[in-house]
């Protein structure tokens, strides 16, 4: 990968590593917290609206597009940001998530028949036990609730990846426009059953512009932005070239957090940390790019 392209490869990173903590201030903001459940569909009224109307459908049946809108989005993002606004930290959460590159090596082993190398299995060991110390550290200091809540996301992306590799569209930018069209409306639905109509009233006539502008990062800078140049990346070169970029994810995740939001984690959440990103790197580094049929290990990373 040459110079400039690898620049555009670490500002992705950048880019989804600040959104963890753009997150963190959209739902809590001025002593008031958002719905999550809300807060997921303004998010994805903002990836799909006006750009459906001018980015082609994918080449891919229906049911690859709703799986993927239920899996890697809906249930990718209700799961995270419900996580976040229960407590769990913005910095931890960008690290947790990475899980889904363990979820998606099973996974797709299982019904994908893409068997995983013994590296790669060495990886997955690694990851778990890595995230077994990181919940061990979290449940000595905070309820392990919301953290089990975010690794849930983690599979749900990972369910997602799997979808989007079977329909053979994985890296379309398209496939996120329009599968994002399937979260608003059930979303918002549920955040009126859990949270109430007069929660979501109150807080779509009232919202505070820390909220506004996270909706905006989050959908613009994350999804398209951050989307489209992993995109090009991926059409440019295998994806073992590129997919080692989302390791510095939860290392951008973790700075930001501390630097705004005073975040800073337990010795047992650091050395569980670097456990898990050692397992995901071994799952991560260990495709070869001769073999075209190797898991999918986390390509369509975004957040």
């Amino acid at each position: 990968m040459n110079l400039r392209h690898s620049f555009l490869a670490v500002l992705v990173a950048i880019l989804w590593g600040i959104n963890f903590v753009a997150i963190d201030l959209g739902l809590h903001t001025n002593g008031r917290d958002v719905p999550p459940l809300l807060f997921v569909a303004m998010r994805f009224l903002l990836v799909v609206f006006p750009f459906i109307f001018f980015i082609r459908k994918p080449d891919v049946g229906w049911k690859p597009i709703v799986g993927v809108g239920l899996f890697m989005s809906a249930g990718q993002f209700g799961l995270l940001y419900l996580g976040m606004a229960l407590g769990m930290p913005a910095g931890l959460a960008s690290l947790v998530l990475q899980a889904q590159v363990l979820f998606t090596v099973l996974l797709a082993a299982r019904f994908l028949g893409e068997k995983p190398s013994r590296r790669q299995m060495a990886g997955v060991a690694l990851g778990i036990a890595g995230l077994a110390v990181v919940a061990l550290g979290r449940s000595a200091v905070a309820p392990v609730l919301p953290l089990m809540i975010v690794l849930a996301a983690a599979l749900s992306w990972a369910v997602g990846n799997v979808v989007a590799r079977h329909s053979k569209a994985a890296s379309g930018l398209g496939l996120v426009v329009w599968s994002g069209a399937v979260v608003p409306l059930p979303l918002a639905g549920l955040s009126l059953l859990a949270d109430g109509p007069g929660v979501v009233w109150s807080t779509l006539t009232d919202l505070q512009p820390a909220t506004v502008l996270s909706a905006i990062y989050t959908a613009v800078f994350a999804s398209l932005v951050g989307y489209g140049i992993w995109n090009r990346l991926l059409s440019l070169y295998p994806s073992s070239d590129v997919v080692p970029f989302t390791l510095l994810v939860p290392v951008v995740g973790m700075t930001a957090a501390w630097l705004v939001l005073n975040e800073i984690p337990t010795p047992a959440e650091i050395t569980g940390g670097f456990i898990l990103l050692l397992g995901v790197a071994t799952a991560v580094l260990g495709v070869s790019r001769k073999r075209p049929d190797a898991p999918v290990v986390g390509p369509a990373l975004r957040v």
